[in-house]
């Protein structure tokens, strides 16, 4: 049975590339607030069991639904619309864009989201300061630490106030410093803001921060909380 106030739920997905088997009957499900770690292997699927709840990439059979909704029965621009307002997304290398400054980034969400450009700067300078690096926002991507612009990406993630974040090894280019910070302040912002949290990671370090741990392996998913 899916557990009662889950918000993001996948039922029996599976997903193949050619004659290779990416999901194989993975389930997943998430509460508001909450902080799932999936773990896995290399080539596990864990990535692509991500991409699926975020809409990101159909799977060939089974359902994922947010907030009650089936996102394999909205359009493209729906699933569009819904990443950008409802959804924040953290990358292994931040995926900046490299000609805007860190505040600019930042503020990208809310711009593309039709927020005007002094309210979105400054909205997006009150995240750069909670996530401790006020002091760059002037500069370009390529001007600041991997560890300053992971926390950069993060704020970018959070700008909307979003209720989903998805997080993909955020921490797997970084020292192991800069990595434990990071993780703080993302577990941290995203409670405050009652955000739910899907990490994906292969670090058991990373994976701590988290409420709870789902294991893949071999496209198929074990989590204790959920039971079809």
């Amino acid at each position: 049975m899916i557990p009662a106030g889950s918000l993001l739920v996948a039922e029996d997905l599976h997903k193949s590339y050619g004659r290779t088997t990416a999901l194989d009957g993975a389930s997943f499900s998430i509460h508001p607030g909450e902080v799932v770690a999936v773990l896995g292997p290399s080539g596990s699927g864990k990535s692509t069991l991500l991409h699926c709840l975020a809409g990101i990439v159909p799977p060939e059979s089974g359902t994922v639904r947010y907030a009650g909704r089936d996102l394999t029965a909205l359009t493209d621009r729906e699933r569009s619309a819904l990443r950008r307002t409802e959804f924040g997304f953290v990358f292994q290398f931040g995926q900046l864009v490299p000609e805007l400054t860190c505040t600019e980034n930042v503020a990208l969400p809310l711009r593309l989201a039709g927020v005007r450009r002094r309210a979105a700067e400054a909205t997006a300078a009150q995240w750069l300061e909670r996530l401790e690096v006020a002091g760059i926002g002037g500069q370009r991507p390529g001007e600041v630490s991997g560890g300053q612009g992971q926390r950069v990406a993060v704020a970018r993630a959070l700008v909307t106030s979003p209720r989903v974040v998805f997080a993909d090894e955020p921490t797997g280019a970084l020292d192991s410093y800069s990595g434990e910070r990071v993780m703080e302040l993302l577990t941290e912002a995203a409670r405050t803001t009652n955000a739910a949290v899907v990490l994906v990671t292969h670090e058991p370090r990373v994976a701590a921060y988290s409420d709870r741990e789902i294991v893949v392996r071999d496209g198929r998913t074990r989590d204790p909380d959920y039971a079809l």
